[in-house]
């Protein structure tokens, strides 16, 4: 889990694992997927959440799911279930919160749950850029575009985030810009952060799973 500090040269090491909960953001409602719970989608024989975790939960001390519905189907995957804090699917920030309160650690990593080509270093990756750069928030980037609900974060950002939503703000990037953030370079794997939101993206994704056989 180790990289190397370009200007010093230095080896730079991510927090260690037993430091990390990881969570997968399930908790919205599925719009464009004709209000499917994306999470519960089946995708080549398994469920997209499943896809997700298999990759992400090697990585992190716990993996948490962020679900408003169908809890009692992700509980029964074996890994803890988490309610957003506020009513009304209020977007991922909201998730978000409600993780960063539930954590047992002093890292937080976030990813989506139709996301099912994460890589399996993910979180060495985002957990380097954040110590390199002395960093509050690490965020993916794939060379072209930010990818803002793949967050490696500190716990203690919570209060932040609580007052943040309590204004009645929303937007991910528009939070962490407050704070230190860290942009992970990913610019090798940007596949990595495909994701299902309709139908027709599904289909093409099932298609390219059974080309790699997953």
């Amino acid at each position: 889990m180790s990289g190397t500090d370009p200007e010093t040269r230095a080896p730079v090491t991510a927090p260690a694992r037993e430091h990390i909960t990881g969570v997968i953001l399930a908790g919205g409602r599925g719009s464009r997927m004709g209000g499917e719970d994306k999470g519960l989608v089946l995708l080549n024989g398994r469920l997209m959440v499943e896809h997700v975790a298999m990759r992400v939960q090697p990585q992190v001390k716990e993996l948490l799911i962020s679900a408003n519905r169908n809890q009692e189907r992700y509980a029964a995957l074996g890994y803890r279930v988490i309610a957003d804090l506020l009513p009304d699917y209020q977007g991922p920030l909201a998730g978000m919160a409600t993780a960063l309160q539930a954590a047992g650690t002093p890292y937080v990593v976030t990813v989506p749950c139709d996301s099912p080509l994460i890589g399996t270093d993910l979180v060495a990756r985002l957990g380097r850029a954040l110590v390199r750069e002395d960093a509050d928030v690490a965020v993916a980037f794939d060379g072209e575009r930010t990818h803002p609900v793949f967050l490696f974060l500190k716990r203690s950002l919570l209060a932040s985030l609580l007052a943040f939503l309590d204004a009645g703000e929303r937007k991910i990037d528009r939070w962490f810009g407050r704070h230190r953030v860290a942009m992970a370079d990913f610019a090798d794997c940007p596949e990595a952060f495909a994701n299902v939101n309709d139908p027709e993206e599904h289909r093409a994704l099932e298609a390219r799973l059974r080309e790699m056989r997953l």
